[in-house]
């Protein structure tokens, strides 16, 4: 079996408690881009031959601590670079891994990506660029909540337009490719491709193109929604049984039976659990495993191991409807004492692993060190974003415990930052302002391509959910793939023909926009304009390509 978790986005930190690197196993997984990997001495030549810097050469910018004081002079914010594809009057391909350190992307510079793809089709140069409070990009010493107050997202727009309107690239004549001079292309995935989107809107004329796969636009606080295209494309019977074993957790939580609370958690090995919720969030790890998968994760995964122990009996796999009950109980607490629980928690034991109320005891809460990506998202999160991975309301199927309500979150924020948060319970954050300010959903900028996945449990945040309908056009295309979170950005992910369509049209796009641009932003009116080769009018745009479903999905029912 796969090691759990490898993929879930949550960067290690100075002290972390699990193995994958979370603080404790109820935080949930951010929105990370997935890392594509590229041997470290890959030789890089120039379009004449010319032998280039590596790819993982880190070039270091001087950005301003605070856009709103620039008096307060500049950090060393960290990024990556290659012109290997470039010719004179290319575009400039920047990109933002995020909220994670950027160490592990500079794989995003090469032609196994999306951004080098377009790097080579439009002869540009590409870049990685370290969001900042992560990695080693920090504006202030440490992570505390006054220092903090720099990390915004307003403060991570004002970078990006910074860096493209001052740095001068290493690379002939990379002084001479500002935004005035030269087209730039905006790139991200995730929160990074919401963040393209959001400087597109609030900067305008400076990037002349964008590409946001899997971007969750919609600040969302109460972000039960996560957890629904799992529910649509898992496997019909462990869906089946993980909502029955869901609604007699509930059941159970929510009466009077200490007893019966104590039995239940000892079926999963977590008696050592001295509060209910604690016990009712840790089941969402199983399902937080779906996030890892991309078209070619075969069946080696822990999401599949998760099912299949649910759901394959004997050498038999369930019908849709699932086993029932009572085996589906015992074979989900089987699986965590068996192998689960020292997969997620290590030598932990389960108030250290799993708990959320422990404050003393566990100074990751409030230990302010740099370095630690966790503590920096969850700022964003607690001030701005939400996306409070929590049970569906009372009127939607649900394959996480209702008891998990955003003030389960809200306390954590208070235990990271209690000097922000003094009265967790009445402080969401401020997606109204967040959405309002960057449009959210409704978004209308031109030249903006947006690349989502039916399966990404993100969906519903991106331009693509089920609750909100947009329509693609041809200078705002939304192009829907049968992937996963960001499964468009990698080159190998083109086993799935959906997914191939969608980077086919996503160079298309940018060959005809690029075609259009003119020194000082200009539109070339000589261009005929772009028609869309996949148009589409149904809520949910889709690429217009046969269908294809993961083998292991499809397999199992």
């Amino acid at each position: 079996m796969r090691a759990p978790f490898l993929l879930l986005g949550v960067a290690s930190c100075a002290l972390a408690a699990l193995p994958d690197g979370r603080p404790h196993g109820n935080m949930a997984p951010s929105a990370a881009i997935p890392r594509v990997s590229i041997p470290k001495d890959t030789p890089v030549t120039s379009q004449n031959g010319t032998t280039l810097p590596a790819y993982s050469t880190v070039y270091r910018f001087k950005q301003l601590i605070d856009h709103n004081n620039p008096s307060l002079g500049t950090f060393n914010q960290r990024y990556w670079h290659t012109y290997e594809f470039y010719q004179a009057g290319g575009p400039i391909i920047l990109f933002t891994p995020g909220e994670i350190a950027a160490d592990g992307y500079y794989g995003y510079l090469t032609n196994t990506t999306i951004n080098g793809m377009i790097a080579q089709q439009q002869h540009g140069a590409t870049i990685v660029l370290e969001h900042r409070f992560f990695g080693t990009s920090n504006p202030k010493s440490d992570l505390s909540a006054q220092s903090l107050k720099l990390l915004t997202v307003q403060q991570a727009i004002n970078d990006l337009a910074y860096f493209a309107q001052n740095v001068v690239l290493p690379m002939p004549g990379g002084n001479q490719v500002t935004p005035d001079k030269a087209p730039w292309i905006l790139m991200g995935g995730s929160y990074s491709g919401a963040l393209t989107s959001w400087t597109m809107v609030n900067k305008p004329g400076i990037f002349w193109a964008g590409y946001a796969s899997s971007a969750v636009v919609q600040a969302i606080t109460p972000f039960w929604q996560y957890f629904d295209p799992i529910r649509q494309f898992m496997p019909q019977n462990c869906s089946a049984d993980v909502q029955a074993v869901t609604a007699y957790v509930d059941q159970v939580l929510n009466g009077n039976s200490t007893t019966a609370i104590t039995q239940l958690k000892s079926v999963f090995g977590l008696s050592g659990l001295s509060h209910s919720d604690d016990f009712a969030g840790a089941l969402r790890n199983n399902l937080w495993e779906w996030q890892s998968l991309q078209p070619d994760s075969g069946t080696g995964g822990a999401f599949q191991a998760f099912c299949d122990k649910l759901e394959v009996k004997n050498g038999v796999s369930a019908p849709a409807s699932g086993w029932g009950l009572n085996t589906a109980l015992q074979a989900w607490g089987n699986y965590w004492n068996q192998s689960y629980y020292t997969a997620l928690c290590g030598g932990s034991d389960a108030e250290t692993c799993l708990g959320t109320y422990d404050v003393v005891d566990e100074p990751f809460w409030t230990d302010p060190t740099l370095g630690n990506a966790a503590r920096s998202w969850s700022w964003l999160v607690c001030n701005e974003l939400g996306f409070f991975q929590d049970g569906a309301p009372t009127n939607q199927p649900t394959l996480v415990s209702r008891i998990i309500q955003p003030a389960y979150d809200l306390r954590q924020c208070a235990h990271w930052f209690p000097s922000q948060f003094p009265n967790a319970a009445a402080q969401m954050p401020n997606t109204t302002v967040t959405n309002t300010r960057y449009q959210g959903w409704n978004v209308a900028v031109d030249r903006l391509f947006f690349a989502n996945g039916k399966r990404d449990p993100w969906r519903d945040a991106t331009v693509s959910s089920d609750f909100y309908t947009r329509q693609s056009t041809s200078m705002q295309p939304i192009a829907v793939s049968d992937g996963f979170h960001c499964s468009d950005m990698s080159k190998k992910n083109a086993m799935d023909a959906t997914v191939a369509a969608v980077q086919t049209q996503a160079l298309a796009s940018m060959k005809t926009w690029l075609g259009q641009w003119k020194p000082n932003g200009t539109i070339s009116t000589s261009v005929v304009p772009f028609v869309q080769s996949h148009p589409s009018s149904s809520p949910s745009p889709s690429v217009a390509v046969p269908k294809r479903v993961n083998v292991w999905l499809k397999s199992s029912g």
